[in-house]
């Protein structure tokens, strides 16, 4: 039976929850998601507690925030000029706008508004939260040639080509 190692293609059933128990994030029914196992596909606090996994395993990681989507960062939160948003005249919290920055594409959600400011939020929505993922593992394969040259799985789960 294959075990999940580096350059294993790995395919899960998920639940993620928070620390109060709601559902952030699950794998549609009949959807489960699949990934290359040891290239950054997930992230490194999932990917690490599957190590050594195999398919009909189920298991329940807790992946504290700085092996998930970083610690919260106060300095990622910035006011902007509102004139900043031409042509968007509804501006409202929970939207979210791609800003470049520094040569990089960042996602950033927006947390206040008013008739000067809009203050922008590029923290990950999870960031600084633990997560707690119900996983159920499925699939693990070897992973083609194919697959390892592109870095990613193929096929259903995964990424289409």
């Amino acid at each position: 039976m294959t075990t999940i190692a580096k350059d294993t293609a790995v395919t899960f059933n998920y639940t993620l929850k928070d620390d109060e128990g709601n559902i952030l994030d699950q794998s549609p029914e009949g959807q489960p998601l699949a990934y290359l196992h040891g290239h950054s596909n997930i992230i490194p606090g999932l990917e690490s507690q599957l190590e050594g996994k195999s398919a009909g395993e189920k298991v329940n990681a807790v992946v504290e925030p700085a092996d998930g989507y970083g610690e919260y960062q106060e300095q990622a939160v910035q006011r902007v000029p509102r004139e900043n948003f031409q042509g968007v005249d509804d501006i409202q919290p929970g939207m979210q706008f791609q800003s470049e920055a520094g040569g990089q594409v960042m996602l950033v959600t927006v947390t206040d508004v008013n008739d000067q400011e809009v203050t922008v939020d590029a923290n990950h929505p999870l960031a600084g939260k633990r997560l707690t993922f119900d996983v159920e593992i499925q699939e693990v394969r070897a992973a083609t040639e194919d697959e390892l040259n592109h870095g990613h799985v193929h096929g259903a789960g995964g990424v289409q080509h």
